[in-house]
């Protein structure tokens, strides 16, 4: 009994300095998606991103995480998709983004939680390719053939913050996001990181965690309101998603799990460049973890792939998502 507790007793010891790097990694995978949905086949909040320890929010100081994200998907060849005011079918993507997180857990409070604030900035390569381009969903009639575009961009950013609270095993955050339009978007374009709209996201996440078995159960749920794209006159509807996780520590250094979203537009597309009408976009994923947790020196870091495929696809591609999540403080308490 002595010697199992010992080893409960390290594992505990050895996950709790990891929280500091795996809460960053878990509070802040939220940044700009290639996911096909709405006006261009995107949409700026990052599914899949919230895994295991979705609802921690680490200790006060300056947190960094690369999420390098990659993304192959196929439309149906019978559905249409609208892009940079074109409306295409038979589509094909492809995504290879990295997107650099800062985030700075403040020493205040607000409501009894921990604020803190960050910024986002994705920077990566899109192609995308159609088979056919359309005069208007109503005719069908072809006016374009074998349509290719690619390109290495840099996204809007995206800014938000976040109050997070503790209470034994539970973690728990509410988090604001705001994609901030002031990067070059290709109006006509098929590939974009760029989105010419404001947009919001608000979120809530809850995690339980036991550090001495290792055994991590999260969830996230939230909602997206998008503005309008002024040079497509689009208007994409509202987003509802909600994703969960269940993990376990396998070593003291090395857990694994299971996780998954659900993705569904709640309202339809708008505007006069919404040519497919409302166009409601839904998916289901599901897929696995595994995250290994280190030091360097004295500082915690935290590695995490993630893994999911889509199914249940409704108005939007299906694809597989991949992530490799890398976090670790700049400063932090401890």
């Amino acid at each position: 009994m002595l010697r199992g507790g010992a080893k409960r007793t390290a594992l505990g010891l050895r996950t709790a300095r990891a929280l500091v790097a795996a809460g960053a990694a878990a509070c802040w995978g939220l940044a700009p998606h290639a996911a096909q949905a709405a006006e261009n086949g995107t949409g700026f909040y990052l599914l899949g991103g919230r895994g295991p320890m979705a609802g921690y929010l680490p200790p006060p100081g300056f947190y960094f995480e690369s999420d390098t994200y990659s993304y192959d998907a196929k439309l149906d060849a019978r559905k249409s998709l609208p892009t940079g005011g074109r409306v295409v079918a038979n589509v094909r993507s492809q995504a290879r983004a990295d997107f650099l997180n800062g985030t700075w857990v403040t020493p205040w409070q607000a409501f009894g939680g921990n604020l803190a604030v960050g910024a986002v900035l994705p920077v990566g390569r899109v192609a995308v390719s159609a088979g056919v381009e359309l005069d208007s969903p109503r005719t069908n009639t072809i006016i374009g053939r074998s349509l290719r575009d690619k390109a290495t961009i840099v996204g809007d950013p995206v800014l938000s913050a976040t109050l997070g609270w503790h209470s034994g095993k539970f973690h728990w955050s509410t988090t604001a996001l705001v994609n901030v339009p002031v990067r070059d978007y290709r109006n006509g374009q098929l590939a974009n990181l760029a989105f010419h709209r404001w947009a919001s996201d608000l979120s809530g996440a809850l995690t339980w965690f036991d550090p001495e078995t290792g055994i991590d159960l999260s969830t996230a749920v939230g909602v997206t309101f998008n503005g309008t794209n002024h040079a497509t006159d689009y208007r994409t509807g509202t987003e509802f998603h909600v994703e969960w996780a269940a993990s376990k520590a396998i070593t003291s250094a090395i857990s694994a799990g299971i996780i998954g979203y659900h993705y569904q537009q709640v309202t339809g597309d708008s505007g006069a460049g919404a040519q497919l009408g409302a166009y409601k976009g839904r998916t289901t994923a599901l897929g696995g973890t595994i995250a290994y947790n280190f030091e360097i020196g004295k500082t915690p870091i935290s590695a995490r792939i993630r893994v999911l495929r889509e199914f249940s696809v409704e108005n939007r591609a299906r694809g597989t998502v991949g992530l490799l999540t890398v976090s670790l403080p700049l400063t932090a308490s401890r």
